[in-house]
């Protein structure tokens, strides 16, 4: 199928349409941050009491580590991350992925070998993780463990917190199911089965006790 008709999304993007949901995605992630540091600096223009231009260099400083932490994500998860063929370092996927997901919130457990693995295999990696943390909305602990070894790798991401739950979209758009339907909103779980594919592999997602399970076998 090509592109959207009139009637709603399409079921499957064509790839003009896959790229500016994918921009979209990650504009959304930014829009927050930054707006603050403009917020910031707005304050700062106002020539403020001493206490409040104490808040706004802090409000800055944290909106500025923020969008730099989910920029420095994003480039990994959804970008070129050097060329076709391209291996990246297990050891700075974590770094990266601790940066824009851990928040005070939600820690990570990661139980990976420091490796390179080919890009591919690590895109999806981080794709798993925004979908395991989608799962955790009032915190709790992601732990990802290796399926396999060496360049065949693949990983399972196991989500607990309070009030786990099983968004039935997301689980529909990594499994493929007919009918889930894909928009700017629901790309990122589309275009993680895509990564999968790529790799050979099948994402899942599935509740197992208390548990929320992100899998790529």
């Amino acid at each position: 199928m090509s592109g959207a008709s009139s009637s709603g999304p399409a079921l499957v993007p064509d790839r003009l349409e896959l790229a500016a949901m994918l921009c979209s995605r990650v504009c959304h992630d930014l829009i927050s941050p930054v707006g603050a540091i403009v917020n910031g600096l707005e304050v700062l223009d106002d020539n403020p009491k001493p206490e409040d231009r104490e808040f706004a260099l802090d409000l800055i400083r944290k909106s500025a580590r923020t969008a730099s932490a989910r920029l420095q994500f994003c480039r990994l998860a959804f970008g070129a991350a050097g060329s076709a063929g391209a291996q990246i370092d297990l050891g700075d996927a974590q770094t990266t992925a601790r940066g824009h997901i851990e928040d005070g919130k939600i820690t990570i457990s990661w139980n990976l070998p420091r490796v390179l693995l080919p890009k591919n295999r690590v895109k999806l990696l981080l794709n798993m993780l925004i979908i395991a943390q989608q799962t955790i909305p009032r915190g709790g602990t992601l732990t990802i463990d290796p399926v396999g070894e060496g360049d065949t790798m693949s990983f399972r991401v196991t989500a607990k917190g309070l009030n786990a739950r099983l968004p039935q979209n997301i689980s529909d758009l990594l499994s493929g199911s007919a009918g889930a339907s894909v928009d700017a909103h629901a790309v990122q779980p589309y275009y993680t089965r895509l990564l999968a594919e790529a790799c050979g592999l099948k994402a899942a997602l599935v509740a197992e006790g208390e548990a929320v399970i992100v899998t790529a076998s």
